[in-house]
């Protein structure tokens, strides 16, 4: 019998599915369980990942909040049945290293995407590097960002980048608002690529960095790339995983 691990977020719907399901399955220590069980929003789902993937478990996500991409349907019928058939996603997260005003060394991993913001009123003076390439000397602007496959449906696609495949082997970097140059919006890069930002201005224009759902104040610069060394596996019921889904928003106009 398969052992679950559950995990659930403090919302009232989350909450109430706990009570729920609690009553049919047992509720194993993550360590020994085969797969963990994430019930909440997709915000919650990129908390829950960041914190428990060195246990090299599979994670399966039920919508408990209002979106919920990354997640399947709320519904615990029939979920033993739903996860031996699952289709399993392994994706990759990005690893930042960023330099703040104080020389202060930041390393953080993102599932969807890191931005970098201009945290006043002044707007954002960057230089963008790929690898040793510079493709954008002085962007002004609200920011960039770089966003991974996984999330690039989300704040990237917001911002007019563009919807990757999953197994494209891109990531996608994208300005926030671009002022100048104004038709600068971005690049599609190879995810063997490092992405190099520098703030042009660190003491007139200071600049925020968010990953995922974690900031960073005060960035002088960050590097960015694809982080293979750690694998994520996620399942999704066969009739709605997160290729078809990508595919489908892909499709919309």
């Amino acid at each position: 019998m398969i052992k679950f691990n559950f995990i659930f977020d403090k919302t009232n719907k989350s909450l109430s599915f706990k009570k729920k399901i609690l009553k049919k399955f047992k509720n194993y220590p993550i360590k020994y369980a085969d797969c963990i069980i994430v019930a909440g929003g997709d915000g919650f789902m990129l908390q829950t990942l960041k914190k428990n993937y060195q246990y090299n478990k599979p994670f399966y996500g039920i919508n408990c909040g209002t979106y919920g991409f990354l997640m399947n349907k709320s519904d615990n019928k029939n979920l033993l049945i739903k996860i031996k058939k699952s289709k399993k996603i392994t994706i990759n997260p990005i690893i930042i290293r960023a330099v703040n005003k104080n020389n202060k060394i930041i390393r953080l991993i993102a599932v969807n995407e890191i931005s970098l913001f201009r945290q006043s009123k002044q707007t954002a003076s960057i230089e963008v590097k790929v690898n040793s390439k510079v493709i954008s000397k002085k962007l002004i602007g609200d920011g960039i960002l770089v966003s991974t496959p996984a999330g690039s449906t989300a704040y990237n696609y917001s911002a007019n980048g563009p919807i990757l495949s999953l197994n494209s082997g891109k990531l996608a970097v994208t300005a926030i608002s671009p002022f100048r140059p104004r038709r600068w919006s971005g690049k599609i890069i190879s995810n063997k690529s490092v992405v190099k930002i520098k703030n042009l201005n660190p003491q007139k224009r200071p600049l925020a960095l968010v990953a995922d759902n974690i900031e960073k104040r005060n960035i002088k610069n960050l590097n960015v790339k694809n982080f293979k060394k750690i694998k994520i596996v996620l399942l999704y019921d066969r009739s709605a995983n997160l290729n078809n889904k990508i595919k489908k928003e892909q499709r919309k106009k």
